[in-house]
């Protein structure tokens, strides 16, 4: 291992909190469906990103800029930082008592973690052979059915076509036997497996600086490895990128599931397993909407619930909202993670904050 990871594993150390957020959480604005509830989990997770959690409950959070893991519990009342001084370590999961985390060309990995939060063990690198660039605020990584650990790769750019980027990876969880399971990804942010089925799904990011309404974001089903999915070539199934399509065609790649809209910001998603919500929201994905940046008038800032009825995707109704007063941004979701009693957790990088749903008294 060089110098300069060696300097960034010293920088690892665990921090009681509180720390200060700088905005107040938009919850008295948040809206969901008649009988379902939300609340503050915690708004003490300043940048906070993606989630996983571990076997005896901890909730751990990623963040971007603030370089920072955290591990919350006594249901979200006890915040701890637990790595920082990384590059942004977006990206968590959690196998065999492990913490597994994403800082873009490396992927480190906390051993026996939940029994050591107040004295975190020193990391080890499972891989520093990943792209030393990311778009988009770092790398989604989960553990699929089959044990093995899987990365997203995005593209370092708004388009281009470069090698070693836009795709989805996986590998053992020792960073051995890396190998392609979706190419043409421009930047996934989030994806899962549907249950019974084992299938991968995963949102993906379109294009920017096509216009306002166009290309629309992308929910996609892997249906065998290595399948390509049109970046940079081809946008939503059917748009020939202007600079990148000439001498392609759309027919020539896997099309997306379903259209989420355009500048959407797609992040992260799970289905929904869980038994609390009513029965017409499981087997549902719940998809955290970032919302746009470069839009006329801003899209998205909400949670949505798609209905997935076998291999389709039939359609999609808001679940969460209120993050938005007209064009004013009260807060940005970034993913979504079920608790085991069946709730649902939120994450918002804008307030440094994690929301709970809940469904009846």
């Amino acid at each position: 291992m060089n110098v300069r990871a060696l300097l960034h594993l010293a920088l690892l150390f665990s921090i009681a909190l509180p720390l200060a957020v700088g905005a107040a959480t938009p919850l008295d604005r948040l809206r969901v469906p008649q009988g379902f509830h939300v609340a503050i989990y915690s708004d003490q997770v300043p940048d906070a990103r993606k989630m996983a959690l571990g076997d005896k409950g901890t909730l751990f959070v990623g963040s971007s800029d603030a370089g920072k893991v955290y591990a919350l519990t006594d249901s979200g009342r006890k915040v701890r930082v637990i790595a920082s001084g990384l590059h942004e370590p977006s990206g968590v999961a959690f196998h065999d008592g492990a913490l597994y985390v994403s800082a873009v060309e490396r992927i480190l990995k906390f051993p026996d973690i939940e029994n050591h939060l107040d004295n975190p063990p020193p990391p080890q690198a499972i891989t520093d052979k990943l792209p030393d660039r990311a778009h988009a605020n770092g790398r989604f990584i989960a553990f699929g059915p089959d044990g093995k650990l899987y990365v997203s790769i995005g593209a370092p750019c708004n388009v281009c076509d470069k090698p070693g980027f836009g795709k989805i990876i996986r590998m053992n969880p020792d960073g051995s036997d890396m190998q392609d399971v979706a190419l043409g990804v421009r930047n996934s942010a989030g994806f899962d497996w549907q249950p019974d089925r084992h299938k991968l799904w995963f949102t993906d990011n379109g294009r920017d600086n096509l216009g306002d309404d166009i290309p629309s974001d992308e929910l996609n089903r892997v249906d065998r490895a290595g399948e390509n999915f049109g970046f940079p070539y081809c946008h939503e199934g059917d748009i020939l990128d202007p600079e990148f399509g000439k001498g392609h065609s759309c027919k020539d790649y896997a099309p997306p599931v379903f259209k989420p809209g355009a500048h959407v910001a797609t992040l992260g998603m799970r289905f929904y397993t869980g038994k609390m919500f009513p029965k017409e929201y499981q087997g549902d994905i719940f998809i955290a909407e970032h919302g746009s940046w470069n839009r006329s008038n801003k899209v998205g800032y909400r949670v949505v619930a798609v209905r997935v009825d076998g291999d389709e995707a039939t359609g999609q109704q808001p679940f969460l909202t209120g993050f938005l007063d007209g064009q004013k941004t009260l807060g940005r979701p970034v993913d979504v993670q079920p608790l085991a009693d069946g709730s649902l957790l939120v994450s918002d990088d804008f307030n440094g904050a994690i929301y709970r749903v809940t469904y009846g008294k």
